[in-house]
């Protein structure tokens, strides 16, 4: 498109880019699919160029020719999508702009008194983390992504984090945030707790995953950073034992900023991680309590499960929520196994991709994917999808046990969040992408069979959205794509999701 070319070169734009690399870079999110393609394959199709605006009205100007020259824009914020969402459409004939929006990375200002800060989107969470904390302040949100994961990637993903049970997700930190459209750009003028003005049009921009404009900026709310932060974890006899915990817990609004319960099979894989000690009185100990957990107590080592803890507040209130959490464990048979098998649970999270890239250099491929599901659901899920999983692995002719393992992370009221991580050797398997898909969808006829949600925080993208209408109905679809016709009548912002 040498129209829209010739008048981008009228745009001062912090940075432009045609180079095979940049695109092939912005081509892809990394789903396990996506991550074997570029490994090992070619992508069908990556964006015509890259740019990286520095500021709101640079990506207005941006969109603004876009629109009028039919070009595509996808935005681009920290590339960690695990839903298909940043590949290219094989079929869109027009020119795809890649939107990074790395540069735009400022904290714009903070509001002490009212606890609010305003940051760019395309700031980066680990920065936010680090700059805010500096400061005695947090936002609290520490998604698994936090490393890489974006601003703007949060909001348009609806995401959640470890600590949400009191930080909240995203959409219970967000005031308000400016998305520039196709049309113009949304923003809102008050900085205000909460309002009633009719349908939030804020909300239109949660979960929206690119397809209606960029998120430019958002003000969020903030806390003063915790006094202390003290890591916890439990042993259960069995999940069952674990998952009962889980909900009394939720039940009694006792959750400390995170707590999650990983099924034996993830045990095994965390405890295969820690590292050997040298020291043999440190060894002696571990045998000491070995013996204390399978002998004297009678936990059978392929049964037993395992949750972490994360407490934060001042030093009185985190020694209150261990007791009270201990308390509640002990109705359920379960045992303190200390702060340093916490502090390394829950960093297990952090590792689990670096985990599944690693494996793809032995020909073990693996990904993980997510629900919500009501608590009189939980066990029932689990126990299902892993059998769904091990069947369609079967069926598939996959000759090795395949690895499969749930955990329960983010709690409510009403429910939790579960977190399966699955993967197998390819090894004699003719198209592994086209294997592993099949098997992910059947594990996910089987999650919307047992009324669990299509995603909890990873979004629809291009992986979940054949299955979004029956899950939303025939006018809340429409709904969607009336707002889509809107915002966004030329399919700008036509990534396909």
């Amino acid at each position: 498109n040498m129209a829209f070319l010739a008048a981008l070169e009228g745009v001062q734009i912090a940075r432009v880019s045609d180079g095979d690399s940049d695109r092939v870079f912005h081509g892809h999110g990394h789903t396990c699919q996506e991550v074997y393609t570029v490994r090992f394959g070619s992508l069908e199709r990556v964006p015509d160029l890259v740019v990286w605006p520095g500021s709101t009205q640079e990506v207005e100007a941006v969109v603004r020719l876009a629109n009028e020259h039919n070009v595509v824009i996808i935005p681009f914020g920290g590339g960690t999508s695990v839903s298909g969402a940043l590949q290219c459409p094989s079929n869109e004939h027009r020119m795809i702009v890649s939107m990074d929006m790395h540069r735009m990375n400022k904290i714009k200002w903070i509001d002490r008194e009212n606890m609010l800060v305003c940051m760019e989107a395309g700031i980066i969470g680990q920065d936010v983390k680090r700059r805010l904390e500096a400061m005695g302040l947090t936002i609290g949100h520490e998604p698994d992504s936090l490393e890489f994961s974006s601003l703007g990637g949060w909001i348009a993903t609806r995401a959640s984090g470890m600590k949400r049970s009191v930080y909240g997700n995203i959409e219970d930190m967000l005031v308000r945030c400016t998305m520039v459209t196709s049309v113009g750009t949304i923003d809102r003028r008050v900085d205000v707790p909460r309002l009633s003005m009719g349908p939030d049009v804020q909300q239109l921009v949660l979960g929206s995953e690119g397809t209606l404009g960029v998120v430019t900026e958002a003000v969020l709310r903030m806390r003063t950073l915790p006094q202390t932060s003290q890591y916890g974890s439990v042993l259960f006899p069995t999940f069952e034992h674990g998952v009962l915990f889980m909900r009394e817990v939720a039940r009694q609004g006792a959750c400390p900023a995170s707590i999650r319960l990983m099924d034996n099979d993830q045990f095994q894989l965390g405890h295969s991680l820690k590292p050997d000690k040298k020291n043999p009185f440190a060894k002696v100990v571990d045998g000491f309590k070995k013996i204390y957990v399978t002998k004297w107590h009678g936990f059978d080592p392929s049964e037993m499960c395992f949750a972490t803890l994360c407490m934060e507040g001042t030093k009185e209130q985190v020694a209150a929520q261990h007791k009270r959490i201990g308390q509640i464990a002990g109705q359920f048979k379960g045992l303190d196994a200390g702060s340093e098998n916490g502090y390394r649970g829950y960093f297990l999270t952090f590792m689990i991709a670096y985990l599944r890239d690693f494996g793809v250099n032995f020909s073990f491929i693996a990904e993980s994917f997510e629900t919500t599901v009501p608590w009189s659901n939980v066990l029932m899920v689990c126990e299902s999808v892993k059998r769904r999983v091990k069947e369609t692995c079967v069926q598939a002719g996959i000759k090795t046990e395949p690895f499969v393992s749930c955990r329960v992370t983010q709690l409510y009221d009403t429910g939790a969040c579960l977190y399966f991580y699955f993967g197998f050797s390819w090894k004699g398997v003719r198209d592994p992408v086209g294997t592993f898909t099949l098997v992910e969808d059947a594990a996910r006829e089987e999650i919307l069979a047992l009324g669990g949600s299509l995603s909890h925080h990873h979004g629809v993208g291009k992986h979940r959205q054949r299955w979004l209408k029956p899950q939303i109905s025939e006018p809340g679809f429409e709904a969607l794509a009336s707002v889509k016709a809107a915002l966004d009548p030329r399919n700008v912002f036509g990534n396909g999701n």
